[in-house]
């Protein structure tokens, strides 16, 4: 599915918190405009997801829910950001599955900005702490991506 002509679709980007507000965050938003003209990029690293998130997480003990039951069914599609060694962290997995379940397009894009169709049966997916583990030490402190 491509972007409807007058009107642009969303594409949600996925990508490890630790990504977040890196240099690396902004040149991969530049790279996606580019190699994907027309659609308008929904990035979950902005103060109004951060809040949506808290709220979901303090009324139902998950704040994950806020993304999958607000934010992606909002989007028509996805790109996804990896760690290094390639595996998906465990919430940019399921983010990446829930477009691939319903038919939309699904893109992994990587450090470089390759961009890319994902085989989901070769995705490394990570558990929730192997996850952590990569985005955060025992501190509590935010790992360089």
């Amino acid at each position: 599915m491509l972007p409807q002509q007058g009107g642009k679709m969303k594409l949600y980007f996925g990508h490890p918190v630790n990504a977040y507000n890196t240099e690396l965050e902004k040149e991969l938003i530049r790279i996606i405009s580019e190699k994907l003209p027309g659609w308008e990029i929904e990035n979950p690293n902005q103060p109004h997801h951060d809040e949506g998130y808290q709220v979901w997480k303090a009324r139902t003990g998950n704040g994950m829910d806020y993304y999958t039951l607000e934010v992606l069914p909002s989007c028509h599609g996805g790109i996804f950001l990896p760690f290094r060694d390639g595996a998906w962290g465990a919430g940019v997995y399921t983010e990446g599955k829930f477009y691939a379940e319903r038919g939309l397009p699904v893109f992994e894009i990587s450090p470089m900005g390759a961009i890319s169709s994902p085989d989901f049966k070769l995705v490394i997916e990570l558990s929730v702490p192997g996850t952590r583990a990569r985005i955060r030490d025992t501190a509590g402190n935010v790992i360089p991506y």
